[in-house]
């Protein structure tokens, strides 16, 4: 099973914020800085998603709305009836994290790669991820107000009109600005990929360094650690089990439901840790570590899953045209982000 390399830079991150905390000066720069990488992340995806393709999408309508309620009903329940793990397995700031785990958007590349791997229906995860992600820009925050009230760092209305400036405006700009800018965002994806985890590992060096600085980290010891391991394996079984036998109850195929099982079981690190910086502020350390967590096991779970379709009896022969519109799928989910 695979170990996202990203995950080891994102654990060197926060070992180095806690051996070296930005502080003073140094944290206000580091602040300022991470805040601007936020704003041109979303920059980025809005330059990167191709509006042509996401109405193209919308013919499969059915298989987005199933995607989009896993992603942000199901998921948002899942993540409520764990309140009754609290404190038994959870303590209340990891509770908290585990709830916005569960608001925030479904991924794109990883999505597409699996769905890929398994033979499913590629086009459709690819609009499935891109929706997710747009609708999350919204939707997220939303339901952060309406769930985790004052556990936000102090949620309030002023949150939601900071995350309209730093993600949804930057967004709407890289859009705008797409006929433009989009044929230098492609031909230089992978440089502008480096920039976007760069970006992230900042992001991460500055909720970390204030959570070590306000001393958050002593709250958390190695047995609550595991008891999230395992709430967190518990959704994701849920998750995985619902989209593959929900998507036959609706009626779907097989390539459509290796779609809906990968786009609607997973979260996006890329998009909820800028969102989690925005909204939780000094709790910010604490808020991400289930989502980095979830991550890495929900990539390791699906990496297995995904090989186990690729070889499934009943799995259709791969010939030369699925072949290469996987390759293209994988193409545009690089420069999907």
């Amino acid at each position: 099973m695979p170990v996202d390399p990203y995950i080891l830079l994102l654990l060197g991150t926060v070992g180095l914020a806690a051996l070296v905390p930005a502080r003073g000066t140094a944290a206000s720069v580091t602040s300022g800085a991470s805040t601007a990488a936020i704003a041109f992340l979303f920059f980025l995806y809005g330059a990167r998603l191709s509006t042509r393709e996401a109405l193209e999408g919308l013919r499969h309508w059915r298989l987005h709305v199933t995607v989009l309620a896993c992603t942000f009903v199901i998921f948002p329940l899942l993540g409520l009836a764990a309140r009754g793990l609290v404190p038994v397995f959870l303590t209340h700031n990891l509770y908290t994290g585990l709830l916005f785990l569960t608001l925030v958007p479904s991924t794109i590349q990883s999505s597409i790669a699996f769905t890929s791997m398994a033979r499913g229906n590629v086009p459709a995860a690819i609009c499935a991820g891109s929706f997710s992600s747009l609708v999350g820009i919204v939707i997220t925050p939303l339901l952060a107000a309406a769930l985790l009230g004052d556990s936000g760092g102090g949620f309030s209305a002023d949150s939601l009109v900071e995350i309209v400036l730093q993600l949804l405006v930057p967004f709407l700009a890289g859009q705008v600005l797409r006929r433009w800018i989009g044929g230098f965002v492609t031909r230089h994806k992978k440089v502008l990929g480096l920039v976007d985890r760069g970006s992230i590992l900042l992001v991460v060096y500055t909720a970390f360094s204030e959570g070590m600085v306000r001393g958050i980290w002593h709250q958390v010891s190695p047995l609550r650690l595991g008891g999230l391991l395992v709430v967190e394996a518990a959704v994701l079984a849920v998750m995985l089990a619902l989209t593959w036998y929900g998507g036959r109850a609706l009626g779907f195929g097989r390539e459509d439901r290796i779609a809906i099982q990968f786009a609607g079981s997973k979260k996006s690190l890329a998009s909820g840790l800028p969102m989690a910086s925005v909204l939780f502020g000094a709790q910010a350390s604490l808020a991400v570590l289930p989502l980095m967590l979830f991550h890495q096991m929900q990539l390791m779970v699906c990496a297995v899953i995904a090989k186990r379709r690729a070889h499934d009896a009943d799995s259709p022969a791969v010939g030369p045209e699925p072949a290469a519109a996987s390759r293209t799928a994988v193409g545009t989910a690089t420069r999907s982000g």
